[in-house]
């Protein structure tokens, strides 16, 4: 078996972490410990921790401004441990000091997808350095899902699935993330919505510290219903319901005469017909675990309800040619 590398992404928004169920000190100190328990797993273990701020995503360990500074001295600690404690908490608080006071700037969302890139882009040079490492990623987050984050964070999914990276996902409070339901289903890792806070090092030890190829033979818990919702490329809304180009694949919450992304012009006939199909507004219920329609156009099925189709998949077609909307089984 390989060595295990291990990145992981904090969520640290300051708009967040006001008044949480969980003060920021104790989820540190639940975060280092699992940290801890990872390097200790096997001595050729490796680790990359990111935080998520307002507008920058910072590398925090390794720091390599504290390569040459030996840890403080404390016969009790085994000193890596303590050269990890100290370099992860010197780093996060001078990175929460240096956030200036302006509202508008802790009020920003945190660069989540920033961070998930840099920890890609950090492993993608681990592979090229050497290839005996099985790399993988666990998102602390915080924060609920930006829908202008649906198309960076899905061109992240793609990357992650060819550089083979596991991208786990632990929503610690707050509403579940859509997005990251679906980032690691489509990359075979675990997604988790805590509902005691006060366990977190229990479900991080549990859940997230076995490798993938160990949680195979283990009872390990995770979410057994997946949002497969995607985000429109006009509003940047979340939608139940999409019309899908045929050339480009974007995703419109309405028929439109021109898609914006590859401007493909669309017959009018086609337009009238998908206005006079579209079907009445249903609540929105998340689907069971498949394929994501986001990443492969749904193909019509008379055995799947229309509750559990996520998006619908009406193709635009060109060149007078018409065609129906389909929503994983249904057609209009």
């Amino acid at each position: 078996m390989h060595p295990d590398h291990l990145a992981v992404v904090l969520d640290l928004s300051p708009a967040h972490w006001h008044r949480p169920p969980l003060p920021l000190d104790r989820f540190l100190a639940h975060i280092l410990v699992f940290l801890n328990a990872h390097i200790a797993a096997r001595p050729e273990n490796t680790l990359a921790v990111f935080a998520a701020l307002p507008g920058r995503a910072p590398l925090l360990y390794p720091d390599p401004d504290a390569a040459d500074q030996p840890p403080p001295a404390d016969p009790n600690v085994y000193p890596p441990f303590r050269r990890l404690d100290s370099i992860v908490t010197a780093r996060i608080a001078h990175e929460l000091d240096s956030l200036t006071p302006d509202e508008s700037l802790l009020t920003a969302p945190s660069a989540l997808v920033g961070a998930l890139t840099k920890a890609l882009c950090y492993i993608n040079r681990l592979n090229l350095a050497t290839s005996q490492v099985d790399p993988r990623i666990l998102v602390l987050s915080v924060s609920p899902d930006l829908s202008t984050a649906y198309i960076p964070i899905m061109n992240s999914i793609f990357s992650a699935q060819k550089l083979k990276v596991t991208i786990d996902a632990c929503q610690v409070f707050g509403p579940d993330t859509v997005f990251l339901q679906q980032a690691a289903h489509l990359t075979g890792g675990s997604y988790l919505h805590l509902t005691e806070t006060s366990a977190l090092l229990q479900y991080l030890i549990m859940s997230f510290l076995p490798p993938p190829a160990i949680r195979k033979v283990l009872a390990v818990p995770t979410q057994d219903r997946i949002d497969f919702r995607a985000a429109c490329f006009c509003h940047k809304n979340i939608v139940d319901i999409g019309f899908v180009c045929s050339v480009c694949l974007s995703i419109f919450c309405q028929p439109v005469p021109v898609c914006s992304t590859c401007r493909t012009k669309f017959p009018i006939k086609t337009l009238q017909r998908l206005n006079a199909s579209r079907p009445l507004a249903t609540p929105a219920t998340p689907s069971s675990a498949r394929p994501s329609p986001a990443a492969t156009p749904a193909q019509p099925s008379a055995e799947t309800p229309r509750h559990r189709a996520p998006l619908l998949t009406g193709e635009f077609a060109q060149n007078g040619a018409s065609s129906q909307p389909v929503t994983n089984g249904s057609k209009y």
